[in-house]
């Protein structure tokens, strides 16, 4: 195979990091609405932690666009 198959095939490993994040910020939310129906007194405190996570599993899935824009231009 040629180098340039070699790239394409990577490009659409990125893909992998990408479906990653998305299951993880589902994860991290649908946690969050079964403990606030669980302790709706708790809601603050959680959610802050929650989208401390999201921002965090987002930022995964970036790194992965981020890698997968690069190979294609290079």
């Amino acid at each position: 195979m040629e180098a340039a198959a070699f790239k394409y095939i990577a490009i659409g490993a990125m893909t992998l990091g990408m479906f990653g994040a998305a299951m993880a910020v589902a994860s991290i939310f649908s946690s969050l609405v079964t403990a606030i129906s669980r302790n709706p007194s708790a809601e603050g405190k959680m959610a802050r932690y929650a989208i401390i996570g999201a921002g965090m599993a987002e930022a995964m899935g970036i790194f992965a666009l981020g890698i997968a824009i690069i190979l294609i231009f290079l």
